[in-house]
C-alpha cells in the first residue's frame, strides 16, 4: 500500500470512529444516562419506569419532566415515541431551570395522539409541531401503538424538526420571525422563554403515559 492510499484509509478509520463516538446515549432500553428529574438531582424512578426496552412514564403517578445533565447549544438529537389514546407529551431543548416548569423556558416539539387529543384540532399544537408556534409541514404521525422517529437538529441557530424520515419544519432561533410570533401566543409573557443562547433536553413526563426509547444526541 503506497503512502497515499495509507493516509486515506487512515482518515476514513478516524472519521468512523468519531463519528461513533461523538454520540451520547441517554437511553438505550435498559440505562438512563445522563439525565435527571426537572430541578432534581437524581432521576425521579417513583414517576418513570423501564419497560420492555422503553423509558416510560408510571400512570397515576405524578409525573415529572426529565432533562439531560449537560447542556447543549448546537446538537443532533434522536429518539422514538409512542402514546396511549388520547395521549400528550413533549420533547424540549434550550431549557433552563429558571420557571418552576420547564416549558417556561423551553421551545418544544409536540408530542400527541392526532386521532383523538383536543389539541390535534389546531396545527400548531398538532404532533411534530413547535408547540403554539410552527405546525407541522404535513402530517407523517405513525398509527397510535407504533412508535415515531424523531430528529431535532440545531445548527447555527438553525433548528429542524423532523418526523419518520420527514423534515416537518424549520426555524431560525432567535430570529425576528419567531419573535413575532412569540409575541402572539402563550408565551408572550413568560420572561425567560427561548431566550437562552443554549440549554438542556427534556422529556415531558407530567401529561400522562408515554413511552421513550433509543435515546441519543451528539454535539455538532
Amino acid at each position: 500500500m503506497n503512502r497515499k492510499n495509507f493516509i486515506i484509509l487512515l482518515a476514513m478509520f478516524i472519521s468512523c470512529n468519531q463519528s461513533s463516538s461523538d454520540w451520547v446515549t441517554l437511553f438505550d432500553g435498559k440505562t438512563v444516562t445522563g439525565m435527571r428529574g426537572y430541578k432534581m438531582d437524581t432521576f425521579p424512578w417513583d414517576s418513570w419506569v423501564i419497560e420492555d426496552g422503553s423509558l416510560k412514564t408510571i400512570p397515576g403517578k405524578n409525573g415529572v419532566d426529565i432533562i439531560s445533565e449537560n447542556i447543549y447549544k448546537d446538537f443532533e438529537l434522536e429518539l422514538e415515541w409512542k402514546l396511549q389514546e388520547g395521549g400528550n407529551s413533549g420533547i424540549f431543548y434550550f431549557a433552563t431551570e429558571d420557571g418552576d416548569y420547564i416549558w417556561q423556558s423551553a421551545p418544544e416539539m409536540q408530542v400527541l395522539d392526532n386521532t383523538e387529543h383536543q389539541d390535534r384540532l389546531r396545527k400548531v399544537t398538532s404532533a411534530g409541531a413547535l408547540y403554539d408556534l410552527i405546525p407541522p409541514s404535513e402530517e407523517v404521525v405513525m398509527p397510535l401503538g407504533q412508535f415515531n422517529q424523531v430528529r431535532v437538529l440545531s445548527k447555527n441557530n438553525h433548528v429542524e424538526h423532523w418526523l419518520n424520515g420527514v423534515k416537518i419544519l424549520e426555524y431560525e432561533y432567535g430570529s425576528d420571525d419567531l419573535k413575532g410570533l412569540i409575541a402572539n401566543s402563550k408565551f408572550r409573557d413568560m420572561p425567560y422563554f427561548a431566550k437562552a443562547a443554549s440549554g438542556r433536553i427534556g422529556l415531558q413526563g407530567d401529561h400522562g403515559e408515554v413511552w421513550y426509547r433509543n435515546v441519543r444526541i451528539k454535539k455538532l
